[in-house]
């Protein structure tokens, strides 16, 4: 198949992404959003020179003037140019210049390498998608936080390896769920606050820069760094980390969790979710290229997509981390589109939360009828609790265990059943087979975990 010749025809929309097609973390990424970073990188290193007295005040208006107009640059032929050099600073820096013009055009870029303006652009990027995403994860968590308190006394089936195990409350499920996107909000601002800039040249030396001084009085470049950093509202680096990639992986970590978090969310609303369950369902399910009568419950399939890919882009920028000599090859080139997608994903679940949060529906009738389908077992854990000091533990075991036999043989509920049994009817047997008096701290847990800002 022939490449079309169009520059727009080519251009990744997200056809086969919508975990993120459309979303604010999307248009974040994109690669116009990358070329603005990438002019703002530059221009931000001409203003930290200039106000240094490194560079005339002229040059710094004259780049910033030329890179403020991203519609002059064509990002396909840049892309396509990148390969030459094999990244796409090296022409985006050829067009910068001449759109600067022959007098300012050598202050472009100067003293810098390649990795110091894409890394700084990308930091940039990140910073940017993930302020977006914090403002997913607070809508998601306020949508919790209220549903949690509606149903901090709702009683449902607690289920472990997939059977009922004893009570809890929907609330208290709910409340979970908040917690993990609270803790995921945490990191992401913790990592947004802490993303630096990059400045060392072309090993890490700041060499160049201290070559490019005012006279014969001696470059600070520890100063230059600081006025680039702040330029650019990032961090302050301590060294050059164009081989010391703890910024990538600390936000692989972040958006790995965060995608992990949401993708917890998702997976209990697909298991409440199911037909023969039906205790939640998405406010606004998908249908069916096949099936009318189907409502699925796309944004949980999204975001529990999400989910599963995140760890292994993570991994690749963990496995980063191994970067030879002073600039890497290869290590650093990996990261590019890794880093772009995980905080493509994640920005995408992040937006499918928010709907799927603000949108979910719950059928309290529903979970109190499968607190029944046991027939009072899921009460058991308490009766044996209760009967030891009436039969002693190993009678009450054994009768209990009997019991259980011909609930289900029988059809019969607990209650009815051990009402039969003469040791027991002075005790309030109804009381103690009633699921919803048997919730635990549920209720105090979940003012507990509403208790977190």
């Amino acid at each position: 198949m022939t490449p079309p010749a169009d520059a727009e025809s080519d251009a990744d929309t997200g056809l086969l992404s919508p975990g993120w097609a459309g979303s604010p973390a999307a248009f974040a990424t994109s690669d116009t959003a990358y070329l603005r970073a990438l002019l703002d990188a530059e221009a931000a290193l001409t203003r930290a020179q200039a106000g240094l007295g490194l560079v005339p005040e002229e040059a710094a208006t004259a780049v910033g003037s030329a890179a403020g107009d991203d519609s002059g640059f064509d990002v396909r032929s840049i892309a396509l140019r990148a390969r030459s050099g094999g990244n796409p600073v090296i022409p985006l820096v050829a067009d910068l210049t001449t759109a600067v013009g022959a007098r300012y055009g050598p202050y472009v870029h100067r003293g810098a390498t390649s990795q110091d303006i894409l890394d700084t652009a990308t930091m940039l990027v990140a910073s940017r998608t993930l302020d977006l995403i914090r403002t997913d994860l607070d809508r998601t968590a306020r949508a919790l936080s209220r549903a949690a308190a509606v149903h901090r006394d709702t009683p449902m089936p607690g289920r472990t390896l997939t059977q009922h195990a004893v009570p809890t409350t929907f609330g208290l499920k709910v409340a979970g769920w908040r917690s993990l996107v609270l803790d995921a909000r945490d990191r992401v601002t913790a990592v947004r606050h802490s993303l630096p800039a990059q400045l060392g040249g072309a090993a890490g030396t700041l060499a160049a820069f201290t070559v490019f001084g005012a006279g014969d009085a001696p470059v600070d470049t520890r100063a230059l760094v600081a006025a680039y950093s702040r330029e650019l509202g990032l961090a302050e680096p301590l060294l050059p980390w164009h081989t010391l990639r703890t910024p990538v992986a600390d936000l692989a970590g972040a958006l790995a969790f965060t995608a992990g978090a949401l993708g917890k969310l998702a997976a209990d609303v697909l298991t409440l979710a199911r037909t023969e369950i039906a205790e939640v369902s998405e406010g606004s399910g998908g249908g069916s290229s096949a099936m009318p009568h189907k409502a699925n419950p796309v944004r949980s399939t999204l975001i529990a997509a999400a989910a599963r890919r995140a760890p292994q882009l993570a991994a690749t920028l963990y496995g980063a981390l191994v970067a030879e000599d002073e600039r890497p090859a290869g290590a650093w080139h990996a990261e590019w589109e890794t880093l772009r997608e995980l905080l493509r994903i994640a920005g995408g679940a992040a937006r499918d939360a928010v709907e799927l949060a603000e949108g979910l529906r719950v059928h309290p009738d529903v979970m109190r009828q499968h607190l029944g389908i046991t027939h009072g077992l899921i009460v058991s854990e308490r009766l044996a609790a209760e009967l030891s000091p009436v039969l002693g533990r190993a009678r009450a075991k054994e009768l209990l265990t009997q019991v259980a036999a011909r609930t289900h043989a029988e059809g019969r509920t607990l209650a009815e059943l051990l009402a039969e049994e003469p040791e027991l009817r002075d005790l309030p047997l109804n009381d103690l087979t009633e699921p919803a008096r048997y919730t635990g701290s549920a209720g105090a847990l979940t003012d507990r975990a509403l208790e977190r800002p």
